[in-house]
């Protein structure tokens, strides 16, 4: 049966009898609800990162995807579209997770799930380079002609072989910006309280975004190709503040949106865990 040492601070009607030649309690991490909360949102909050990573290279058009006329806006002399990365299609889902991670297991839960989420990025993409590298089989390659890929080592490579630079500035953005969430979400519950769940967890939200926003597309798209080189030129400030400022008013708008989805998922939470256990645990930071 797994197992796990329960400290005084979360302790609880689920506990088991103590051990006689221990002055800890053991309990079943399957059976024990804060604990298998906390595998939950770490599952979601990890595959989300990893599939953001993924399908993140895909560039899609907001408008034709909902068969409306191209905005073609302007903003700091760069005209474009609505164009955001795939990896906006989990954002709604990830603002939920980084908020109940910051509600019930405070600053040490939420850096710990995001050290070893970083962890697993980089050795997911170390075994994707190795993947890369493997020599394909003959027929592999040409499986896909039919379907209009002449080379699938080729697509393969040009889909999973992110630059090194985007990796990097992706990795590097994503750990910046969670723990500034969890700064500024503790920072704001140290002020009001309980009361107010809306302003941290959307004031949270509004400030580590900013900085996710800004931060990997200056580490990917301007810095590394400055200092190293690279396929591409490096970005314009102009691009880099256009693109930014799309992508995070995407973000602002998704967090106002998705307050009355944190309000029911906090009740239901609360229902569960039983509101005494849900109070401790808020209270830990």
């Amino acid at each position: 049966m797994l197992q796990v040492i329960l400290f005084p601070e979360i302790h609880n009607s689920q506990i088991m009898p103590e051990s006689s030649s221990s002055s800890f309690s053991f309990i079943d991490v399957v059976t024990h609800r804060p604990s298998r909360l906390f595998i939950i949102l770490a599952g979601f909050f990890i595959a989300n990162a990893l599939v953001a990573e993924l399908i993140g290279v895909k560039i899609f058009a907001l408008e034709d995807t909902l068969g409306l006329k191209p905005w073609n806006f302007n903003l700091f002399g760069e005209i474009g579209a609505l164009q955001f990365s795939a990896g906006v299609l989990l954002w709604p889902v990830v603002f939920v997770m980084t908020d109940l991670l910051n509600e019930y297991y405070g600053q040490r839960g939420v850096r710990l799930l995001s050290y070893l989420t970083v962890g697993l990025i980089i050795y997911a993409f170390l075994m994707i380079f190795l993947a890369i590298l493997l020599v394909p089989a003959g027929w592999w390659v040409e499986q896909s002609v039919s379907q209009g890929v002449p080379d699938s080592q080729a697509a393969f490579r040009v889909t999973f072989g992110q630059g090194l630079y985007i990796i990097v500035g992706s990795v590097s953005a994503f750990l910046l910006a969670q723990l500034t969430d969890v700064f500024v979400f503790q920072r704001i519950r140290r002020s009001t309280g309980e009361r107010w769940l809306w302003l941290r967890a959307t004031g949270s939200t509004v400030v580590s975004q900013l900085v996710d926003s800004f931060a990997i597309l200056y580490l990917a798209f301007k810095l590394g190709p400055e200092l190293f080189g690279g396929l591409i030129d490096p970005w314009p400030w102009s691009r880099i503040l256009a693109v930014a400022t799309v992508q995070y008013s995407f973000k602002f708008i998704m967090a106002i949106l998705m307050t009355p989805v944190i309000y029911l998922v906090h009740g239901w939470i609360d229902r569960y865990l039983g509101h005494e256990v849900a109070k401790r645990m808020k209270a830990i930071e």
